[in-house]
């Protein structure tokens, strides 16, 4: 039986704000979901909405917990923990990088 960090009440969902060339990009980790902005903060305001709907239909239609346990993108995973150490991978620069308690998607 696999073990999941997530449930539908609690846990965390990673995210990841980043430029490449002339447009933004968020990334939320666990969900695959991945929205763009033409600023940093279109983008996280596009993303933490599309994660919070997210949630709520998977709370809602009852679904496994899988769907809070995807497998990580590995280039959004570097991505995510570069962000402390200076922010850049290639020829993306990391704006910023958070966790988000399931338990505040209400």
């Amino acid at each position: 039986m696999a073990t999941f960090k997530n449930t539908l009440q609690k846990g965390t969902i990673r995210s990841v704000i980043f430029k490449e060339g002339d447009e933004y990009f968020g990334a939320a980790l666990e969900l695959n979901i991945v929205e763009r902005g033409d600023t940093p903060q279109e983008t996280m305001v596009l993303l933490d909405e599309a994660v919070k709907g997210y949630v709520d239909a998977a709370r809602k239609a009852k679904l496994s917990i899988g769907v809070l346990n995807q497998d990580v993108n590995t280039e959004y995973e570097a991505l995510w923990s570069a962000a402390p150490k200076g922010g850049k991978r290639g020829k993306r620069t990391v704006y910023s990088a958070s966790s988000q308690p399931i338990a505040a998607l209400v």
